[in-house]
């Protein structure tokens, strides 16, 4: 099976290098997908004079479920995974998160920071935000979640193609997370390991970004 990673990229010229170089290192039949979306720093000029990738180029900055979708657009695989450019999330762990989907198991694995060791970096309202959005996820949908903001998504891709993506932003996850439930599909989850970083050090959530997720949960408990 093919695996297409994308990577959305929005001002991470310290880690985008990084995370490319590990991604390539992973001994899996793989496509790289590097969305740059609409960054004022050197992520653009990183993306370009790197070799091996599949490389788009937002004019403005649109959000990260644009990024998602401009990349799904253009993807092979038989497999869709998310991977962020910040190294919150170290590729190395992508093998296990894909593996439920190869093995036939599940169509659709998230992972989770809570089903590992606790991340002491890990800001506390960021924490019991994530826990917040997971109850209701659970409470809404009749899911099983432990961590449904956690950044890993993976896919089978013909299941993430059939969806019709409404956000550009942040809410494009638990809008496709809910639409998942809704359809009866249940979601794997994988421990992860996490290095939060701060917003001082470029973290991009907001809390009203958490607020967004909540109506958006609820939206879609109504709305097809």
């Amino acid at each position: 099976m093919k695996l297409s990673i994308i990577i959305p990229v929005y001002n991470e010229e310290k880690t985008l290098s990084e995370v490319i170089r590990r991604v390539k290192l992973l001994k899996i039949n793989k496509e790289i997908l590097v969305v740059d979306d609409g960054s004022t720093d050197r992520s653009q000029e990183i993306i370009r004079r790197t070799s091996g990738i599949k490389k788009f180029m937002h004019k403005k900055n649109c959000g990260k479920g644009a990024a998602v979708k401009t990349a799904l657009k253009h993807s092979k695989g038989d497999i869709f995974l998310v991977q962020d450019a910040d190294l919150e999330l170290d590729p190395f762990q992508i093998p296990r998160i894909i593996a439920p989907i190869r093995k036939k198991e599940a169509k659709v694995v998230y992972g989770s920071r809570n089903k590992y060791a606790r991340d002491n970096k890990r800001d506390l309202l960021f924490y019991f935000g994530g826990h917040l959005i997971t109850f209701f996820t659970n409470l809404l949908f009749g899911t099983h979640l432990t961590d449904e903001p956690c950044g890993y998504k993976a896919f089978d891709s013909k299941l993430i193609k059939s969806i019709s993506i409404d956000h550009d932003r942040f809410e494009w996850e638990p809008e496709v997370t809910a639409k998942i439930a809704k359809m009866g599909i249940r979601i794997e989850e994988v421990p992860v390991k996490a290095n939060s970083r701060s917003i001082k050090e470029g973290k991009k959530l907001r809390r009203r970004d958490g607020v967004k997720a909540l109506l958006t949960l609820i939206k879609y408990k109504f709305v097809s």
